[in-house]
């Protein structure tokens, strides 16, 4: 029955007017994606109105391609100039910046773009086969189960990253210093504030994110750059040869497997799984001298697991009405824009409009691949350009992507305050992806956490009271207690292969 539907939607999709709807959708989308600051979720905001002469079925098909385009766009400005268009592309500009740096842009640029070509489309073949079930079992994870999966994401990142883990740890305490910000979500008290109103909503993570890689990384250039005059990067190859392939196949193929489940449980999204893929990728890794330095591994796997994550957000949306990240939050905007109602009767009532969609996000898959794999070393031509005017057109498209979010100068000001203490990290060594993590999902960990308090009456083992809670904290204890294992193993594998010689 879904595959009938599938191929109608097809039939719905390929239209001449209907495919030009779907690219120039992924055009806009990546292009704006290319801007620091302004992510996906503002190019749908924004386009929103655009769409009012359009039918219904128009108007998704072009969000679909925005959607991918545009989280794209945050990953190419995400490796070539180690600013984030978007929180879901931070991952990505940990290892592909360092690609970039050392003259294999492209490479980073191509693996990025047929992962995201991977991820996505194990995602939608996902969402057509697995949305019912998916949903059906997402509705009974409870607030102990988010919670735990969000300690992981704190000891996943914080442990992993940086020269030691007490410098992750620190830069996990300052983004969840900065996640404190605002009004508490239950009780309505004001935290950090100073008496500032404009701070009671909270610090955006656009934000932060923009301001941590963006400023702290252009305040960073200019402080080396008075000293070492630094000549431009180059672009590098603009294909994946054999051993690049070898390497990126394995991780293309299991970011979906981390990506989708998350990205389908109510309050997912796609940071919390980059940051579990970056993780897992660098455990598996054969060449560990790598990571830190530019690792095919670091991109490939996040960047497949942050678009098949896209594709399970659609779950929630289409099947629940849940909105689990921004994008999805203004797309049930604009289906209600329309007077349709997400939820478990949509496919029913609208089952031409659904299916259509979901086969234009494959259209927009293939024509995003088209696109931009052919663009990477035009794209990687950005490193080409003088690092003094590189930097200050970043520093202000910073500045305009930040001061678009709520036009408030206060944002401004934010920006470059978090700049500073970005570049204060850097300084002293510590990771700035901790802190990222800890702005996105500390509110939401703390939030989480009170709930399932309060259904145990204030009990800790609310906390643990079921299987998959307990489960998860079990591989945070592994992950946590893993180098102290490591050494005892070590030495007794060196006491026992003396005896087995003299033997």
């Amino acid at each position: 029955m879904d595959l009938s539907n599938l191929l109608a939607g097809f039939g719905t999709a390929l239209t001449p007017e209907h495919l030009l709807f779907a690219a120039i959708g992924v055009l806009l989308g990546t292009a704006v994606g290319v801007l620091p600051g302004i992510g996906p979720a503002m190019a749908v905001a924004l386009l929103l109105p655009v769409t009012y002469a359009l039918d219904p079925t128009g108007a998704f098909i072009m969000f679909a391609g925005i959607y991918f385009g545009g989280m794209f766009g945050g990953s190419t400005t995400s490796i070539l100039l180690n600013t984030p268009g978007e929180s879901a592309a931070v991952v990505v500009a940990i290892e592909g910046n360092k690609m970039a740096k050392r003259g294999r842009g492209s490479q980073a640029l191509a693996a990025a773009a047929i992962g995201h070509f991977v991820g996505g489309l194990v995602g939608l073949v996902l969402l057509v086969l697995l949305a019912p079930v998916i949903a059906g079992y997402a509705v009974n994870i409870g607030a102990p189960d988010y919670f735990a999966f969000m300690v992981l994401a704190f000891a996943a990142t914080a442990t992993v990253l940086g020269s030691s883990r007490v410098r992750g740890f620190a830069s996990l305490l300052i983004g969840l210093t900065m996640g404190l910000v605002g009004l508490d979500q239950m009780s309505g008290q004001a935290r950090l504030t100073f008496g500032w109103l404009q701070l009671a909503d909270g610090i955006d993570i656009v934000v932060v994110a923009v301001g941590l890689f963006a400023v702290g990384e252009s305040l960073w250039v200019a402080a080396h750059l008075r000293h070492t005059q630094e000549k431009p990067l180059s672009v590098g190859r603009p294909w994946l040869g054999k051993q690049d392939l070898r390497r990126a196949w394995k991780p293309w193929l299991r970011g979906p497997l981390i990506g989708f489940p998350f990205g389908a449980i109510p309050a997912g999204g796609a940071e919390m799984p980059t940051f579990l893929s970056y993780t897992l990728e660098k455990q598996l890794a054969r060449k560990k001298g790598d990571w830190g330095t530019g690792a095919i591994e670091g991109v490939a796997g996040p960047e497949s697991t942050s678009t098949s994550s896209a594709a399970g957000t659609m779950v929630t949306m289409l099947t629940l009405g849940l909105p689990t990240t921004s994008v999805a939050a203004v797309m049930l905007a604009a289906f209600q824009q329309y007077g349709i109602q997400p939820g478990p009767l949509l496919f029913e009532r609208e089952a031409d409009l659904v299916w259509a969609l979901i086969a234009s996000m494959f259209v927009g898959l293939v024509l995003l691949l088209v696109i931009n794999l052919p663009l990477a070393p035009v794209w990687a031509k950005l490193l080409q350009i003088p690092r003094p005017y590189l930097y200050a057109g970043i520093l202000f498209f910073a500045s305009v992507g930040a001061y678009a979010i709520g036009g408030e100068v206060m944002d401004l000001v934010l920006l470059f305050l978090i700049g500073v203490i970005g570049f204060v990290m850097r300084r002293y060594g510590l990771p700035v992806l901790p802190a990222i993590v800890g702005v996105i999902l500390g509110p939401a960990a703390e939030l989480q956490m009170r709930r399932a308090l309060q259904i145990s009456d204030g009990s800790l083992t609310g906390l643990v009271n079921s299987p998959l809670a307990i489960a998860v904290y079990v591989v945070i204890a592994v992950l946590l207690t893993w180098p102290l294992w490591a050494k005892l193993v070590r030495p007794a594998k060196g006491r026992s292969e003396p005896e087995r010689v003299d033997a």
